[in-house]
């Protein structure tokens, strides 16, 4: 089970984004990379192709370490780690450690 899912609220906690807040937009577990919206973004030169036929500068959001951004406590909005537990159900779920409480699944 994922600390950080698709969709989640995250603040970016280093680099050139640093204090910048976006929704996960994509998880990339094999590289342990995350995309952000609108965090960490970057210029593309495209050709003229039949999708796009002007073509060319596109701005696009890059993948970042995963380890460069925490999750937000839905109670405070502040970062915060997640942790594991049982609910009454026996299900593990996930929770912010900040203030305890159940961060749903979306």
């Amino acid at each position: 089970m994922a600390r950080i899912r698709k969709n989640d609220q995250v603040m970016v906690t280093v680099g050139k984004d640093r204090g910048k807040v976006g929704r996960v937009l994509e998880i990339l577990s094999e590289r342990d990379r995350v995309v952000v919206e609108k965090v960490n973004v970057v210029k593309r030169h495209t050709r003229p192709t039949q999708k796009n036929p002007q073509g060319g500068i596109v701005e696009k959001e890059k993948s970042i370490h995963i380890s460069n951004v925490m999750l937000l406590d839905p109670k405070s909005g502040q970062k915060t780690r997640v942790g594991f537990r049982k609910n009454d159900a026996g299900k593990k779920e996930r929770f912010a450690k900040k203030s305890g409480q159940t961060l749903e699944a979306k």
